[in-house]
């Protein structure tokens, strides 16, 4: 059995101020676990057009393996505007290929091999992929080790309730920042202080983890045990942070599997997410030391 790393939703151009850049949460995720030495793929959908070739063209040219079937629908794009502070504002068109996953022999064959998967919210828009996706992480083996990595990544109205609680449901891992914690915390009635909040949804769910981001102030990892690892943010000079929350997350997955202790793999994590909001784009080549 392969011991795969699987990224799965969307796939799309990100359109930034200073051109197109390659993007989609999920490829970011898969790209930068690649970098760390492990067996990752992104799963996704492209269509038949430039955008779509050009998509695994960057895939096939960065050694990154891909599960992506072309479709009838046009390749995604994101129009991505940054404000004062580097943060990225976006307009994600609708009804475009990664809308639409197939549920292919090829992919359920992978998630038989995947010990770790990471997804979220936006790519669970459309009935189509939301089902593909769950049905994925439902062939992965079962098995105590296994990673399963909900990313809530949470874009303007492009999710419901019953989506995020599908996905709490089927996750051992919850990512969340501290404005998604503010609407999660709404929609199911959650109150108390931001770690009574994440205790409850780590006790409700059963979760290994629960990541909290809080930008400039800082991130948190709770574990049930009671446990909490608290990291600041470290003061950059910052380009853009596209994709930054996604090299995090791709770097605490790679190190927890790769046997490091919750505190080692978060603090490297924030390095990482640090260094990728120094450079633009969400695809940067990692320097040698953060890979040890």
């Amino acid at each position: 059995m392969s011991n795969k790393v699987v990224g799965i939703g969307e796939a799309l151009w990100d359109c930034l101020p200073e051109g197109r850049k390659l993007g989609g949460a999920p490829a970011n995720f898969a790209y930068h676990v690649s970098q760390f030495g492990l067996d990752s793929c992104v799963v996704s959908a492209v269509g038949s057009d430039l955008l779509g070739r050009e998509i695994l063209d960057i895939f096939t040219e960065k050694s990154l393996p891909w599960n992506i079937p072309v479709v009838e629908y046009p390749t995604g794009t994101v129009q991505v505007k940054l404000d004062g502070k580097g943060i990225p504002q976006y307009d994600i068109k609708e009804n475009v290929a990664w809308d639409n996953i197939p549920l292919t022999p090829a992919l359920k064959e992978l998630a038989g091999e995947t010990v770790a998967i990471c997804w979220g919210s936006l790519a669970q828009r459309n009935e189509t992929s939301q089902a593909t996706i769950n049905a994925f992480i439902d062939a992965m083996p079962e098995s105590k080790d296994t990673l399963k990595v909900f990313d809530i990544n949470l874009r303007q109205k492009f999710y419901t309730k019953e989506i995020i609680e599908t996905s709490f449901k089927k996750c051992n891992i919850l990512k969340i920042n501290d404005e998604e914690l503010v609407v999660v915390s709404q929609l199911f009635g959650i109150e108390g202080s931001d770690g009574q909040k994440c205790r409850k949804l780590v006790d409700d769910y059963g979760l290994k983890m629960l990541i909290l981001t809080c930008g400039v102030d800082g991130s948190y990892v709770f574990t049930p045990d009671g446990n909490v690892s608290f990291q600041g943010t470290p003061k950059v000079e910052v380009a853009d942070t596209v994709g930054a929350g996604d090299s995090f997350t791709a770097t605490f997955v790679a190190s927890i599997l790769k046997g490091k202790s919750v505190k080692e793999a978060h603090k490297l994590a924030v390095r990482v997410s640090a260094f990728v909001c120094t450079q633009h784009g969400a695809m940067p080549v990692l320097p040698e030391e953060y890979k040890s």
